[in-house]
């Protein structure tokens, strides 16, 4: 059974990621370190004794489509209202409209928890979240009043709807239309399919957020706009009135999160009776500028994604270490007790396990650092903009890696537990089947990779970039000095990892400058494994010096001495790599 590492979560924000250092210079506001630690206290608890109890009837029952209705597994309904009841959906939502106004990094935090406990569960509020963002920065006065406060507060939720049949990661191929209807309301046309949460049980009104095309719009991702489109309208008093023409058609039959209804939405095809057929639409932003719109929520949801990965990392290391404590096979040197030893002390199952808790533990300190810039970037000062340029670096790291580690960290959490990991009964098939989407939505990491290199190492000349490097040196530097006990060749590890991340940067920017872009694209996604590689080692780093716990010694050193020398591989791949990946395509017969 999960339980939250708050403990952890709460080193790793202070110490690690700035939360410390923020709080006390007062750049949060009035928020206490007390409250910090009630919240994730209180968040811990919920997650472990209320969400994870369900994870297991959620995979098994799933959610149901019946005649364009979808209903949630048993006792998830009422489990949402306790988690709304409870205050969590508002808790960075602003404050005018009914939210707590909290920063990212507890938001992420507590997603962590409540991903962690069930995946499925948490994916659909990271969509309201979404949302509200979206409208909050976007909508106009009159959709503000009329739905921030139900979406802020969870009583209603919302979704993200951009995929098509023949446009996933190419939104230009989009083909939803938008008609205006001269009242200053749109009719929406269109199928949209991957629709998080697009029909549920879990609340009265769904708020959709559709990217579609006005008649005369330009070609290409610069003729698309974006449209709130309710599941119900909304009368002049706030109660619901007509049911919309926005209907689910289908839910999808996946590998994973089967409790998240993953919908095929049909707009405008007369479902809704007794009028015109046509979803009514209202503009959110300006004409032919949603794709900007929709960004707000993306940049958004892809650090939620993130943490969805190290919460499904966090789960399988939890029920992996459980299972190796009990289970008993063989004879092992460490073991003094009678009879077979529990598998723990063997080997090759240690270092599973290490290998699980180091690349889980690296992956939360990048997701927690972009939380960090992202909160700092809002807080306003000179330094705004630098921090903003710093959220843009780590959000596709925070995005890829931690999603990639959920997918191996689940996969050697199967592995640890054998033939027992294969069999559904045990619960750690369930977390390697949920771990497998992430990597997926919400831009591919791929799109990450490529996102990386062409559109964040550029950044301010490069500048950017150079900055965070010489932050993370700081760190290595930082053990050198203090001359601390247990580290091992921790320093001269991380050090070397840095010089790769350098050479490999350095060689990329210059691919970039000369219009070599196709050479560049080519080192991406080796790329952003060493860089977060890299920064999870400095990372780890400082989380040991602080307060130098010997746990987290012996973790960091582990790391640095037994996952981290991938980055000089990885950064042959990068500077050598391009050319034989161009004359491999005749293996592909291209």
């Amino acid at each position: 059974m999960y339980r939250a590492p708050v403990a952890e979560i709460a080193h790793t924000l202070k110490h690690v990621a700035g939360l410390g250092a923020a709080l006390e210079s007062g750049r949060l506001g009035d928020l206490s370190e007390d409250l910090v630690d009630a919240i994730l206290e209180e968040a811990g608890r919920f997650a472990s004794d209320e969400v994870t109890p369900l994870r297991t009837v959620g995979d098994e029952v799933g959610a149901v489509w019946k005649d364009g209705d979808v209903t949630m597994p048993p006792g998830w309904r009422d489990l949402y209202r306790r988690w709304i009841d409870g205050g969590w959906n508002a808790l960075a939502g602003p404050v005018d409209h009914g939210g707590q106004g909290l920063p990212t990094m507890l938001s992420v935090a507590a997603l962590e928890m409540w991903n962690s406990g069930s995946m499925a569960f948490a994916l659909g509020p990271t969509l309201t979240m979404g949302a509200v963002e979206a409208i909050e920065k976007h909508g106009s006065d009159a959709l503000k009043a009329t739905y921030l406060e139900k979406l802020v507060t969870g009583e209603w939720m919302g979704t993200m709807n951009l995929t098509e049949p023949q446009a996933g990661s190419d939104l230009a191929a989009l083909r939803t239309r938008a008609e205006p209807a001269g009242d200053g309301t749109y009719r929406i046309f269109g199928q949209k399919i991957f629709i998080t949460y697009g029909e549920h049980d879990f609340t009265d009104n769904i708020v959709h957020l559709v990217l579609a095309r006005l008649p005369d719009a330009p070609a290409g991702t610069r003729g698309i706009s974006l449209f709130l489109v309710p599941k119900f309208l909304v009368n002049a008093d706030g109660s619901l009135g007509a049911r919309n023409d926005a209907f689910c058609a289908s839910i999808e039959h996946k590998l994973g999160i089967h409790a998240s209804p993953t919908c095929t939405m049909i707009y405008g095809d007369g479902f809704a009776k007794d009028r015109e057929p046509g979803a009514i639409g209202w503009l959110v932003g300006e004409e032919n500028r949603g794709l900007a719109c929709m960004f707000t929520m993306m940049n958004n949801a892809r650090l939620a994604v993130g943490m969805q990965g190290v919460a499904v990392a966090e789960a399988a290391y939890q029920k992996a270490l459980s299972y190796a404590q009990e289970r008993r096979q063989g004879k092992a040197a460490d073991y003094a007790g009678e009879g077979m030893a529990p598998i723990v002390h063997h080997p090759d199952v240690r270092r599973n396990l290490i290998t699980m808790k180091a690349l889980t533990q690296a992956a939360r300190a990048i997701a927690y650092a972009c939380a960090h810039a992202i909160d700092l970037s809002k807080a306003g000062g000179e330094d705004a903009a630098r921090w903003s340029e710093r959220a843009g670096l780590l959000t596709p790291l925070a995005k890829a890696f931690p999603t990639d580690i959920g997918v191996e960290v689940s996969s050697i959490g199967v592995q640890i537990h054998g033939g027992m990991g294969f069999i559904e009964e045990t619960g750690a098939a369930a977390l390697y089947r949920d771990s497998r989407i992430a990597p997926i939505y919400e831009g591919t990491n791929g799109i990450q990779a490529i996102d990386l290199v062409t559109r964040k190492l550029p950044l301010s000349g490069g500048e950017t970039v150079k900055a965070y490097i010489d932050e993370l040196r700081g760190d290595v530097e930082a053990l050198r000095k203090a001359n601390a006990e247990g580290f091992g060749r921790t320093a001269d590890k991380v050090s070397a990892a840095l010089d790769d991340l350098q050479a490999a940067t350095d060689y990329l920017l210059a691919a970039l400058g000369g219009g070599r872009t196709q050479e560049a694209l080519a080192g991406a996604t080796p790329y952003l494994r060493l860089f977060s590689l890299a920064a999870g080692g400095a990372y780890l780093i400082r989380g040991a010096l602080a307060g130098q716990d010997k746990a987290r010694v012996s973790l960091a050193r582990f790391f640095a001495e037994n996952l981290i020398d991938e980055t000089a591989a990885l950064k042959n791949r990068v500077t050598e790599g391009a050319d034989s990946l161009d004359t491999a395509a005749a293996a592909l017969a291209l």
